[in-house]
């Protein structure tokens, strides 16, 4: 499945994606939040993924794109065919915005746990969290497919300092231990005890 699926293959595919995913998360949310431009128009004109809402997974809003998975077109990660993931603890409707226009970049270049990316040009002003930090979030089989979810979550200068260093699970080590994980707080201070 890619650019040009037929509409009944579309909905095969979407009624899948959300079946699998209410599998490891409970319930999905009603409303769906349908990107203004579609993903299929490209990342040029603004496509973007429509996403689904979980509020019973944990005390917050995790948002999972739901577009992804069964694409011929993204690009393999070490996940397999995935969906992006972000977590905040209000319906604020900032991360869903951006996994959702995020889920383009995976049409061209697979994103892995343990990675990072910049998102400084994408946070309000004010936000300390600078960088992504990808995490494996679930794994799940859609259609006889295997597949995964990548939990997106900000994270500070001096955190990506430390997984720069190879220590991303003690970053991760640091926001459990903190209440922090798996939620993106943008305006948050680092967890590290040395900052």
């Amino acid at each position: 499945m890619g650019v040009g699926h037929a509409d009944d293959d579309w909905k095969v595919w979407w009624d899948a994606r959300v079946s699998a995913l209410e599998q490891l998360f409970g319930p999905a949310d009603d409303m769906v939040g349908h990107a203004v431009v579609p993903l299929d128009f490209g990342v040029d004109i603004g496509g973007a993924a429509d996403v689904i809402y979980f509020k019973h997974h944990l005390p917050g809003v995790l948002t999972v794109t739901c577009e992804l998975i069964g694409r011929d077109d993204q690009v393999k990660s070490a996940l397999g065919n995935y969906e992006l993931a972000i977590c905040s603890r209000t319906d604020d409707s900032w991360g869903g915005n951006l996994i959702s226009r995020l889920a383009n970049y995976t049409l061209e270049t697979p994103l892995n746990p343990g990675e990072t990316m910049d998102i400084g040009s994408a946070v309000p002003d004010g936000a300390n969290v600078v960088r992504l930090l990808f995490q494996d979030y679930g794994r799940i089989k859609v259609r006889e497919k295997d597949a995964g979810v990548l939990l997106c979550i900000g994270i500070t200068s001096d955190e990506l300092a430390l997984c720069r260093e190879g220590e991303s699970d003690q970053v991760v080590g640091a926001l459990k231990e903190s209440g922090v994980y798996p939620f993106t707080d943008i305006y948050r201070s680092s967890v590290l005890i040395d900052s």
